[in-house]
């Protein structure tokens, strides 16, 4: 079974210097049917303007990370990291106990845009924690490249939950295949461009969850970056 949740149909904000889309339930966005899927609790897409951002702010039990799609975002925590955020890196904070941070566009005459993801972690009260790889578009490019696990298998940042997640560049024509173990699901998230998912068109900003199937086979329609998430 394949549930599409289209992009028009996510939740909208626009504060002038941050336009963001809400796959979920997420600030004053409230959907009842659409609080998340799984583990998976938050899928933001972001534009932040030149120069602005998102001042210093708490968080405690979360798995958050952050997926560059263009532009730079600076990023400062109270574990006392500070870094940039570019196109290709993945940012892994694990909330835990409680962390602050802050989040701005690095850039003062460019839009900075993002996928901002939340995990649901395995249990409450972890040590706090940062983590940032860089995965280059030779490793996505027709290929699903694991960025994010449990294990920290394959050059992955480590999160606290059972999700593996995968980013792939897709150009027309191009196709890659993941099969569904038993009692997993999926949840695929078209950042940009356009696929088919086992044959059904979906585009920038759908997102897809995956039950009861065997098999996710994505193809490009034009060119696309495509986030897939496998899920308990």
């Amino acid at each position: 079974m394949i549930t599409v949740r289209r992009s028009e149909e996510r939740g909208h904000a626009n504060h002038g210097w941050l336009d963001s889309y809400h796959t979920f339930s997420f600030a004053s966005y409230y959907d009842p049917d659409n609080m998340g899927f799984r583990d998976l609790r938050v899928i933001n897409q972001d534009r932040v303007a030149a120069g602005m951002g998102f001042p210093t702010h708490p968080h405690r039990d979360m798995e958050i990370i952050s997926y560059v799609l263009d532009g730079a975002l600076e990023h400062k925590d109270t574990l006392g990291t500070t870094a940039v955020i570019r196109p290709g890196e993945v940012q892994r904070m694990t909330a835990g106990t409680g962390i602050a941070h802050s989040e701005y566009n690095h850039s003062k005459s460019d839009p900075v845009h993002l996928m901002q993801i939340w995990i649901l972690p395995e249990k409450k009260g972890l040590q706090p924690g940062y983590e940032q790889k860089m995965y280059t578009d030779e490793e996505k490019r027709g290929n699903l490249r694991l960025v994010a696990s449990r294990d920290g298998r394959d050059g992955s940042v480590t999160i606290h939950q059972d999700v593996d997640l995968y980013a792939t560049l897709l150009e027309p024509g191009e196709k890659v295949v993941h099969p569904i173990k038993n009692g997993r699901n999926v949840w695929v998230q078209v950042a940009r461009g356009q696929i088919k998912l086992n044959d059904l068109p979906l585009k920038a900003g759908d997102g897809a969850a995956l039950g009861d199937e065997n098999i996710v086979t994505l193809e490009g329609t034009k060119a696309a970056e495509v986030l897939l998430f496998d899920l308990a």
